[in-house]
């Protein structure tokens, strides 16, 4: 099987006042196609720096990036910004999303920019429409994003990033503003996308959120240090997986 991520000795080096700060170090793992993956780490480790590296929004100072296969460090600006609207999508723990745009026309952005987009105007506001059902929302289309809940707006977002059908969505801290009520919300509408098919790469400091994905990856100052696997723990019993894996963080100096 063809990984859909591959990352080797990957660096990212900012220079500040003429002093070298390595943020990442040698990092090297892979993700397969369908894979759920959490990041993990201390505040500072290099988390949303390493999701940001490998999804081409920031460059790399050293390493081999590939996405599908492409090295995505060899790109210009424009095949990355194509890159990113086409094949990947983004959710963040803010929203991003235009005050003067309903939640449906906000959600429909990335399709109309897109150049594989190839439908009508009525064909993808369907889809959309079919997304926000999908996900519950159906009766905020029309709304406002200041007319709906944290979770809500979060579940939008989750939609936006989906309506341009990526082969891989990056989210950075996507429960980090939300309640813990809609936050099993959100989980749980992830965990059945990735159910489906969609492959997931997120950051998060939330044991809960880490548990219910496939395999999680710890970063410290910037290198990786270590990996664990939920899905050894039985699927069904989340506080078991919850357990073993903040036994391992702790094990970890978490």
């Amino acid at each position: 099987m063809t990984n859909i991520l591959d990352v080797k000795d990957l660096c990212k080096t900012y220079v500040v006042n003429k002093r070298q700060n390595n943020v990442l170090r040698n990092v090297s793992f892979h993700i397969a196609p369908g894979e759920m993956v959490a990041v993990m780490g201390p505040s500072g480790s290099g988390k949303s720096t390493l999701l940001y590296a490998v999804s081409g929004m920031d460059g790399i100072t050293a390493g081999e990036v590939k996405f599908c296969g492409r090295n995505i460090a060899e790109m210009n600006e424009k095949e990355l910004a194509d890159l990113r609207l086409d094949e990947m999508g983004f959710i963040f723990q803010q929203m991003y999303m235009l005050k003067n745009l309903t939640i449906l026309d906000n959600i429909l952005l990335p399709a109309r920019h897109s150049r594989k987009c190839r439908e009508t105007r009525r064909e993808t506001a369907l889809r959309g429409h079919e997304l926000m059902r999908k996900l519950g929302i159906i009766d905020v289309a029309d709304n406002d994003i200041n007319e709906v809940s944290g979770g809500q707006l979060q579940r939008a977002c989750i939609c936006r990033s989906m309506i341009n059908a990526p082969k891989m969505i990056f989210a950075d801290e996507p429960t980090g503003a939300l309640n813990r009520s809609s936050s099993d919300e959100v989980m749980e509408e992830l965990v059945k996308l990735n159910s489906e098919g969609t492959t997931i790469m997120l950051v998060t400091h939330d044991v809960k959120v880490a548990a219910k994905c496939t395999r999680v990856l710890y970063i410290v100052d910037g290198n990786i240090k270590g990996e664990f696997n939920p899905d050894q723990y039985d699927g069904s019993r989340l506080r078991e997986r919850e357990r073993a894996l903040n036994g391992w963080l702790m094990e970890m100096g978490w």
